[in-house]
């Protein structure tokens, strides 16, 4: 690993800026920095100081090449940045886990970027193996410290660090570098509440697997007994294995992709073997959820967890417009008696809107319906400001 030493570079807001600041928000656009002394690199500390009173007010990490210019470590009274602070953020985060990783389950998320005080810093934690990613090259400088304290809080040895797209490797420090301990395969099993999943550390999407929707599945397990299920995207299986552990007699994986579909039959056969109860469908969506009501399917339980279908703050409309298309497809797949889970991690999406727009499929089906629970982020993934909920989902009941 190269060892990069960040610099401290003296900074100043524009009035809105130390609003933004102030507010406790973590992230300082460039129009919100209206000097910076020095020329600063990725990872350099921008020590920020009042406007009038010259006071230190805050301190982030500075990325000259990224609209975020600014990821605030902290704001408030004078702080040092050092081994010792970063620990005790690492501490905290654990602390916040514990009562999950007493639930038979050991793939969690220790570190959740800006919602643990460590803005564009994911940790995901995979049985004996921690998986670091970077959306920023401003952690870069500090990995070398961090990679202690993280194996120690995680109980791991082995670190595998995945980057973001718009982060570019460094020497040594490339996608899917094992920067400590070793890995014996790509690919790893861990446990979530009872069951195995599979997860690739080194090239899978995210970190290796969506960890974040983990007491939903919980939840439609809880639901599936002597129920037949169908999961339309369902990408690796996750709630289709769940469903299958809680008792369902048929469970139906549907998603466009082929590889997907191929892990999800994996993670049924890591827990069931070839177990017959599971059934999968490669195609679109929507087209498919039309061939299922011609084909007049029905299900005790529907779960729609589709992709993101927002980017970016001008595909909103289009997104609701999809989401609306998506449920009101499966709402005639669904027994009378039966329930529909429709989820969202479109962050551009808010919960409001999204519910809105479940809520008026709901009332044009022209069926009777019971609104069962809104469920958000499990514990590993607390939200601390506005932009870090993204996760929504809501179940209801169809007579």
């Amino acid at each position: 690993m190269v060892e990069l030493t960040p610099q401290r570079l003296a900074t100043k807001l524009t009035p809105q800026g130390e609003r933004i600041l102030r507010s406790g928000h973590p992230w300082l656009f460039d129009g919100a920095v209206a000097s910076v002394k020095g020329e600063g690199k990725a990872g350099d500390l921008a020590i920020i100081f009042d406007r009038k009173k010259d006071k230190f007010i805050g301190v982030g990490l500075y990325d000259p090449d990224s609209p975020i210019r600014i990821r605030v470590l902290h704001q408030g009274e004078p702080v040092k940045i050092d081994t010792a602070f970063f620990s005790d953020r690492i501490q905290a985060a654990r602390k916040l886990r514990l009562p999950l990783l007493k639930k038979n389950t050991n793939g969690y998320r220790l570190i959740h970027g800006e919602n643990d005080g460590m803005p564009g810093l994911i940790v995901d934690v995979y049985a004996d193996v921690a998986v670091v990613k970077l959306y920023s090259p401003s952690w870069f400088p500090y990995l070398t410290d961090l990679l202690p304290l993280l194996q120690r809080a995680a109980k791991v040895e082995t670190v595998v660090l995945r980057l973001a797209r718009v982060v570019t490797a460094r020497p040594g420090m490339a996608n899917g570098t094992v920067l400590t301990g070793s890995l014996a395969a790509n690919e790893l099993t861990f446990r979530e509440h009872n069951v195995e999943l599979l997860a690739d550390v080194v090239s899978g999407h995210k970190t290796g697997f969506f960890l974040d929707h983990r007491h939903n599945r919980k939840r439609v397990g809880e639901l599936a007994t002597g129920q037949d299920v169908l999961d339309v995207f369902s990408y690796a299986g996750g709630f289709s294995v769940h469903a299958l552990h809680g008792g369902a007699y048929r469970v139906v994986s549907l998603d466009i992709s082929g590889p997907a579909l191929e892990v999800a039959r994996r993670n049924v056969a890591l827990n069931f073997g070839d177990d017959p109860r599971h059934e999968t469908i490669e195609g679109d969506a929507f087209q498919e959820l039309e061939r299922l009501a011609r084909q007049g399917e029905q299900f005790g339980i529907v779960v729609v967890d589709p992709p993101s279908f927002a980017k970016r703050e001008k595909e909103v409309p289009r997104a609701l417009d999809a989401y609306r298309r998506i449920n009101t497809l499966a709402v005639p797949l669904v027994k009378p008696g039966g329930i529909l889970v429709a989820a969202s991690c479109s962050a551009r999406v808010s919960a409001d809107d999204f519910f809105a727009t479940v809520a008026k499929v709901m009332k044009r089906s022209g069926r009777e319906y019971e609104l069962l629970e809104k469920t958000f982020h499990d514990v590993d993934h607390p939200i601390s400001f506005p932009e870090g909920a993204y996760l929504k989902s809501v179940y209801y009941r169809l007579a």
